[in-house]
């Protein structure tokens, strides 16, 4: 017997949130969020819910909890867009159909009363942060700020009906000696165009992030599924960002001082968290402090140059400038993710790097 309850109280919120610890107790690539985080994610704190509601639901087999889901209604998406789409989050299910298919029953029914005509996701909670199932690359725990979930999440999809509606590619490149040289006569053209690199200034890191907010919405304004970043959003994001930026993995491309490029490598701070599994407390913070120093890995977070100035060079450049800070950090490997299928440009520098596909996500969709 299944049934699916709404989230009422904070002991249910506290069983949302946790439930993914059980469903993958035995998984060695699972890595758990810190549960502090998670309950203000989904609180008043965050400027998502200023122009977005969410409802949150439990599944109980005999019982038993089995599965989660937020129904999410996002009127940015709707009025940017100009698409009643409504999506799915924070998606967790035993391996069981009729578990999937009640979870996604309730989200679709409330979707359809609210006028929404498609059901879409997983978004946790927009493109701005986490998105999609992992469909392949299940070999390799994830990295900072990436989904990660069972294969047979996709089979749960598929067999309720749901149809791809966008694939995002993840590449990994293992750091060499040198850049190859095409990537640094690239780069001298952009040098020559008058463009210029520098780090962020985290003493005025709320003015870098109003330059990243504004490279940020110009780059992707005609990305699939971007929605621009708010002023509230931009605050919560610096927030968060700003404890674990590198300056010198941290950069900005201007022409005559008028920012025109932005990119973030950001330390894989996924290999802390599994040591914390969850906690906040004096020995998971000990752990923290003893494994951040041992982080070998970045991911490529933020990358965007404005349509105006694409195409003389600025990502080679900006590369070019960001390797430094990858060598002097002591880097074994960056991951480019995530990056649209259909993006080939933003595929081939990374290729032309030495990036290699190694993991791709999958966002599903359905017509209601």
């Amino acid at each position: 017997m299944i049934e699916v309850l709404e989230v009422k109280s904070k002991k249910d919120l506290n069983d949302f949130i946790k439930l993914p610890l059980s469903l993958y107790s035995k998984d060695p690539f699972y890595v758990p969020p810190l549960i502090t985080e998670m309950q203000e994610q989904f609180s008043d704190k965050n400027p998502f819910f200023l122009h977005a509601t969410a409802r949150y639901f439990l599944a109980k087999e005999e019982g038993k909890l089995a599965g989660g889901i937020i129904s999410i209604i996002n009127q940015r998406h709707i009025e940017f867009h100009n698409e009643r789409a409504g999506f799915f989050g924070f998606f967790e299910s035993s391996n069981n159909q009729g578990v999937a298919s009640a979870l996604l029953d309730k989200v679709s029914e409330i979707l359809r009363k609210e006028g929404m005509d498609i059901i879409r996701g997983p978004m946790n909670f927009s493109t701005n942060e986490e998105c999609g199932f992992l469909i392949e690359g299940f070999n390799s725990p994830p990295m900072l700020m990436t989904p990660y979930n069972p294969s047979y999440y996709n089979d749960l999809m598929e067999n309720y009906g749901m149809t791809k509606s966008k694939d995002l590619y993840a590449y990994i490149y293992d750091v060499t000696e040198e850049l190859p040289e095409k990537i640094l006569r690239v780069a001298e053209i952009a040098v020559k165009n008058g463009i210029n690199v520098r780090p962020v200034n985290k003493k005025k890191f709320d003015d870098e992030m109003n330059i990243f907010k504004d490279v940020y919405n110009s780059a992707w304004g005609k990305n699939w599924g971007f929605i621009p970043l708010t002023n509230e959003e931009l605050t919560y994001l610096g927030k968060r960002l700003k404890t674990i930026a590198v300056p010198e993995l941290t950069l900005i491309a201007e022409k005559d001082k008028e920012p025109v490029g932005f990119m973030g490598l950001l330390p894989d701070f996924n290999f802390v968290l599994r040591y914390m599994k969850g906690k906040v407390s004096p020995i998971s913070i000990a752990k923290a402090f003893y494994y951040s120093k041992k982080i070998k890995d970045l991911r490529l977070l933020l990358l965007g140059i404005k349509a105006e100035y694409r195409n003389k060079g600025i990502d080679a450049l900006l590369f070019r400038e960001g390797f430094k800070g990858v060598k002097k950090g002591g880097y074994k490997r960056v991951e480019f993710s995530w990056i649209l299928e259909d993006n080939i440009p933003v595929q081939r520098i990374v290729e032309m790097i030495g990036g290699r596909l190694y993991k791709k996500y999958r966002i599903y969709e359905k017509r209601l």
